[in-house]
């Protein structure tokens, strides 16, 4: 017997619903198997972000967010 008798003798054991179950989870694996991702690179995986703040922004806003009430 080979593989794919092996799989359809157990699919029918299945009741309707759980044969839907493996038919959605065939269609997962043949999306994933047939699309790989897409390699953007170290630097393309910040690239829609906004600048990051420099040093002396980050300073002034922990010296205004920690200032004493007056």
């Amino acid at each position: 017997m080979d593989i794919e008798q092996a799989i359809l003798k157990q699919i029918r054991r299945l009741p309707p619903d759980q044969q839907r179950e493996v038919l959605d989870f065939a269609a997962f694996l043949d999306h994933h198997r047939s699309t790989p991702p897409a390699y953007r690179g170290v630097k393309g995986l910040w690239a829609d972000l906004p600048p990051v703040p420099a040093a002396a922004e980050i300073d002034a806003a922990r010296r205004a967010a920690w200032r004493p009430p007056a």
